[in-house]
This record gives structure tokens, sequence and C-alpha cells, in this order.
């Protein structure tokens, strides 16, 4: 099934004709659950990693003998999806609540050390004949993959993302590795995501209302302060936002314009040459949420409310945030840089 955006409730650049100075376009992903291969552009689905080719593994000092069993993780999912599923008195029964709370124990494994190799788990993998908006790799690759450590014990603080992004070239791609190596334990749940087909839809988009000049931002600001007020009126009204239903789509996209909306924008510039880089793709925890139900596609919403999941792929960033992976325009193959918001 394909997914199709709602139409905007306003017309952004009829509110305000100067964003159309700074119109964008972004590819929602749309990812849903599915069994995806190789093959194919998705989330959380195998990988197309050649079987000569060591697979990625974190050796960073952190703490890796204590979490969940990633078996634990998925069998857990699969009794809420058929508990909440059912017709007559949806939910999980006394007997299942009882299984649910085993799954969620931490476990232990005393013989890991600080310093064993973590294998990576695959998030995303996207062709760039799948999915329009994708940059080339260098030297013409056209395949992006992506994969994380399961553990948030990266930063010097002891709690931050490990990102490994590789590009390849499709076709030089021999024999595939059968099975990608799994981690005996993950730190949280929501380091595991669950197989998700995509539906790539380009869409319009506009910057992150801090990114704008001043003059248009004071403009969007008085206007949205006039929403407010007139909802006062009403406390049922749904209360339009620029961030929430103008600008830019929450959910998984490649290219547009990132968003700031936990920190100040701040300037995101290469590491290796100073070039200022552009966002490649953003990784949401959510497909939409009840600050911007707008975005909510058109086939969702048809759909039986068991049915509609704002979190197929199950992963989480940071604090059930998004996650904006920028690249270098100028040299694509120089590290790749990024901040969850």
């Amino acid at each position: 099934m394909t997914r199709t955006t709602p139409p905007r409730p306003l017309d952004a650049e009829e509110l305000f004709p100067k964003l159309a100075d700074y119109r964008g376009v972004t590819t929602r992903l749309h990812p849903r659950a599915g069994s995806p291969d190789a093959s194919v552009s998705s989330v959380g689905g195998p990988l197309l990693w050649p079987a000569d080719e060591p697979w990625p593994v974190c050796t960073e000092s952190h703490r890796r003998g204590r979490g969940y069993r990633i078996a634990d993780i998925r069998r857990r999912r699969q009794l809420l999806a058929r508990a909440w599923a059912r017709d007559v008195a949806p939910g999980p029964t006394d007997e299942e609540r009882a299984i649910l709370k085993e799954l969620e124990r931490k476990h232990r494994r005393p013989d890991l050390a600080d310093t064993d190799p973590v294998p990576l788990i695959g998030l995303v993998q996207l062709y760039r004949r799948d999915v329009p908006g994708l940059p080339a790799g260098p030297d013409g690759c056209d395949l992006l993959q992506v994969l994380w450590c399961p553990f948030e014990a990266h930063a010097p603080s002891g709690f931050g993302l490990a990102l490994h992004m590789v590009w390849r070239r499709s076709e030089e791609v021999g024999e595939p590795l059968r099975a990608a190596p799994e981690p005996l334990l993950v730190g949280f749940e929501g380091a595991v995501p669950e197989p998700c087909v995509l539906h790539p839809e380009q869409v319009t988009t506009y910057p992150y209302a801090g990114t704008l000049p001043a003059r248009l931002r004071s403009r969007i600001d008085a206007w949205e302060e006039k929403q407010e007020r007139n909802a006062d009126k009403d406390p049922d009204a749904y209360v339009l936002t620029y961030q929430h239903d103008l600008s830019m789509p929450p959910g998984y996209r490649v290219g547009g314009f990132p968003s700031w909306h936990s920190t100040d924008p701040h300037a995101m510039t290469c590491a290796a040459c100073a070039t200022p880089m552009a966002l490649l793709m953003t990784l949401d925890s959510r497909e939409w949420d009840g600050g911007s139900t707008s975005w909510k596609p058109v086939e969702d919403g048809r759909l039986a409310e068991h049915q509609r999941d704002p979190c197929p792929a199950h992963l989480a960033f940071g604090r059930y945030g998004l996650l904006n992976v920028f690249t270098c325009p100028a040299r694509p193959e120089h590290p790749h840089r990024w901040s969850i918001q």
C-alpha cells in the first residue's frame, strides 16, 4: 500500500510569501511492517553485505554485559501486537502481563568484557533507485547502509550513539552474507528495529523557523500567537503551528531541512574540509504524534485503530526523539555527522 501525505491545512506560502525563497523537497520514507530482503531499501531489513567482508563491531570500552535479549524484545512486541488486535477485550490478559514482565527483565553476561566486540545492528538500507533525492555516494556508490552499536555509551559523558555509515556499489557485491551476527545483549529495546518496507513520497518542506531571517520569523511567531488566542475561545480546537503542520514532516525522511526543536540551531560543518554540511536523512522515533497528526498519511487514517502504528520500526533515538544525519556535499566520502533532537 502506498502512503500519501494529506494537503497542508493552510498554504504556507500564501500566509508567508517570502517562504517561497526557502522552499525545499524532502522524501518521506514511510516505513511499515513487512518482510524486505537485501535487494530492496528498508528500515530494519537485511543488508546487502558481502560474505567476505567482516561485519562491523564496536570495540569501544563500555559496559555490555547487562541488557536485554533480542529474542525477548521481539517476542514482547509480537505478544503486545496480538493482544491489542483482539476484537473482544483488546489488551494483555493477566497471564500475558506476567509473561511481558518477565520479557522486560534485564540479563547479565559476566563473561562479556567491556572491550569485547559487539556486532553492530543494521538500521537502514537505501538504494538510490528506490529513494528520490538520495545523493550519490563517493565514486558513484548507489547503496547507503546505516548501522549502530546497541548501547548508548559512546560520548565522553557515557551517553551517546555510535553510528557506522557505509556506501557501496550494489553491483559489486558477489556472494551476499546470509545472516548478520547479532549481539548477545542490547542496552535498550529501541536499539532493535522491526523489519519495514518503504513507501517513498516526495513532499514540499520549509526550514525550521529558528533558521529563517528575523523578520520572517517574527511574522510566523505573531501568526502562531494569534492561533493560540483564537484557540482560547474553543478548548477543543486544534492549534495549527508552523513547526508541526506547515514546515517539515515527522518520520523517516531523506533530504530537506533539519529540525532543531530540542537545541538551538547550530552550524554543522565538515570536520575534514569545513564545508557546510547538508541534511542526508532524518530517522524519527515516530511517524506522527499528538502534535503532528496533520501529517498522518491518508491511508493510515482509513485503517482500524489497532492497525495504525506511529512507531512501525520501534526504534528510539534519545528520549523518543529524532536523529539528523548530515553529509558533506563537496566530498561525500568525508565523515558524516549527526545530531539528536
